[in-house]
């Protein structure tokens, strides 16, 4: 597939569905396909779906129908695997409907990752672990580069290797991620700390209910002490740095970069920036981010 066949978020979908300003060609090739005939996306980077939301989903079936038909391609055996609408699929089995308004095409394999992927940002928000795993598929499946993955789903360079630097985190804080116990920007601002103590200061903020910014103080002082400092020096209490002008200057580049930044006075207005990264591949971006 070239680079350029698809430029920005959903292209990709209607580049597959073809041309809807034909009504009549898109709806003579919808079929009503038994449930049971539908196989599993091996590319689906959705890891979980909320019981909740397919229930309203399945209601809504129920009373209406599906309104948009899922995306399906036609196996050897005479199945068809899904491409795009796992949550209406699972949502149809759960309302009993027994078939399903589909689409029947014939899809590459990086197209039907690239559309499970599309599908999933449009229409509901993938969770950032999963999404980030869906990133690292396309990229070790099919030898992408984080920049042709950002042209392909219409997201920035820099979002992209911010999301993928989330799997250097350990599993046990990319699932507390997952369940919603800490947000993304804990685990962004876990990354600040030294690796053996990322497990421990996510724990902490848990149980302590530390926000971004305090965890990023505490993720510092692990960075630059070697370990953190007692919980008690890490909680809402502790005191901002000597010149609070300089902290917030610093809290405003950390926020524009994505990374730790420290801010060094010298003396009669002069000081040092320090701008930190992680691996090469966030070098680049940073330089990317600053030079554009």
């Amino acid at each position: 597939m070239t680079t350029n066949k698809r430029g920005g978020l959903g292209k990709g979908l209607g580049a597959l569905l073809g041309d809807t300003s034909s009504q009549a060609s898109v709806s003579e090739s919808i079929r009503q396909i038994p449930l049971d005939d539908i196989v599993a996306n091996p590319d689906q980077p959705r890891g979980m779906f909320a019981d909740e939301t397919l229930s309203e989903l399945a209601a809504s079936i129920r009373e209406h129908g599906v309104i948009q038909p899922i995306l399906v391609q036609e196996t050897p055996d005479g199945k068809y695997q899904l491409i795009a609408g796992e949550r209406r699929t699972r949502a149809s089995r759960l309302a009993g409907t027994g078939t399903i308004p589909a689409i029947v095409r014939k899809v590459e394999p990086q197209d039907r990752l690239e559309l499970a992927l599309i599908e999933n940002i449009q229409r509901e928000d993938i969770n950032s672990i999963d999404q980030a795993l869906a990133y690292r598929q396309l990229i070790d499946k099919f030898h992408l580069t984080q920049e042709q993955v950002a042209q392909r789903v219409g997201k920035s360079r820099a979002s992209i290797a911010n999301s993928l630097r989330l799997l250097g985190l350990p599993s046990v804080v990319l699932q507390m991620i997952r369940d919603g116990d800490i947000t993304e920007g804990h685990g962004r601002a876990l990354l600040m700390a030294p690796e053996n103590k990322r497990t421990d200061l996510a724990e902490l903020a848990l149980r302590k209910g530390l926000n971004v910014r305090e965890l990023e103080r505490a993720s510092r002082e692990a960075s630059e002490k070697g370990e953190p400092k007692h919980e008690l020096d890490v909680s809402r209490e502790t005191p901002s740095l000597p010149d609070p002008h300089l902290q917030a200057v610093a809290d405003r580049l950390r926020e524009a970069l994505a990374t730790r930044v420290t801010l060094r006075n010298e003396g009669d207005d002069t000081g040092v920036i320090l701008i930190h990264y992680y691996d090469l591949d966030d070098l680049e971006r940073l330089i990317a981010q600053i030079c554009s």
